[in-house]
């Protein structure tokens, strides 16, 4: 018999009771300061966000609390969405500017071989 195996979610919203959608905190499961860094880089370059911020709770355990606090004109979920979509294109990016180059590299290295 095979075990059922429980999923946890990798990303939980917590919002504290009485508050709107503009401050929020975003529970990253199995991410650490790779991600957390670079997502929060991309969410403060938005003008509508008053405060970006991540902690990791402890070193044993790998997830990350990221907090979202906009000026109010948008909810927290939006620039976090888009600061997702805006990592996603930076990272697309630069692997394609890299497997260019070792495309290159490779060309040039048979062109001197022969």
């Amino acid at each position: 018999m095979a075990e059922e195996v429980e999923r946890k979610p990798v990303l939980e919203m917590v919002q504290a009771d009485g508050t709107d959608g503009n401050c929020v905190t975003f529970v990253l499961h199995d991410e650490d300061h790779t991600l957390g860094n670079s997502l929060r880089y991309m969410i403060m370059k938005n003008p509508e966000v008053e405060f970006c911020g991540y902690s990791i709770t402890h070193p044993s355990e790998s997830k990350i609390n990221f907090r979202i606090q906009t000026r109010g004109g948008i909810l927290a979920i939006e620039p976090f969405r888009r600061g997702l979509t805006e990592l996603v294109d930076v990272c697309q990016h630069v692997l394609s500017k890299f497997e260019a180059s070792v495309k290159e590299y490779k060309a040039q290295r048979e062109a001197e071989m022969d």
